[in-house]
């Protein structure tokens, strides 16, 4: 893995982007996670595939310091989940954009990507780590009985919203990179 100085203050510019927007997930995960996603993958597009691993590895560290996660703190074994489902969806993108052909390579390989993320975290979060480890987020929680609810929404979480703020995420980083890839082709 090597950047260049030019990709890694890129990648440094869109960490900054990614944090930045992190300290609004309290506000919504709807506004938060399409960020964060369209971090992704113009980091991806932009400065390549290392910056956009990079980014998917580091975003929900610096997520979970900024709002401390009761499902992240009782169950660790979620932060390879959600840095996993980030890898999927910036190895997609860049799989469809450097290895295909097609004139809708983009569109596709965003969708493609949204879709195995979020396939991915319901599957080992929803089918797998919650039902050994949901227990444990009882002891993190300021009221026990609160339990069946909060594993409810996690299973929300980890599935349906990411599908749903990974695709908004793609349209935002569609609609970003389309005249950003003109600056940065003519040497911005």
């Amino acid at each position: 893995m090597k950047l260049s100085t030019k990709e890694l203050v890129q990648t440094a510019l869109l960490l900054a982007i990614c944090i930045a927007s992190q300290y609004f997930k309290n506000l919504s995960v709807y506004i938060t996670g399409p960020v964060v996603n369209a971090v992704i993958i113009i980091a991806v597009l932009g400065a390549g595939l290392w910056s956009g691993l990079l980014i998917s590895l580091v975003a929900p560290v610096t997520a979970f310091f900024f709002t401390g996660s009761p499902i992240m703190a009782a169950i660790p074994l979620m932060f390879p989940v959600v840095m996993g489902g980030n890898m999927v969806l910036a190895v997609c993108v860049w799989y469809f954009q450097e290895k295909k052909d097609w004139r809708f390579k983009l569109p596709v390989g965003m969708v493609v990507g949204s879709l195995l993320k979020a396939a991915f975290m319901g599957l080992v979060a929803v089918l797998v780590l919650l039902p050994l480890f949901g227990e444990n987020v009882a002891s993190k929680l300021p009221k026990p009985e609160m339990l069946p609810k909060v594993l409810a929404t996690a299973k929300v979480t980890f599935s349906l919203t990411q599908l749903i703020t990974a695709l908004m995420g793609s349209f935002l980083a569609f609609l970003i990179w389309l005249p950003l890839k003109k600056y940065l082709k003519n040497g911005g």
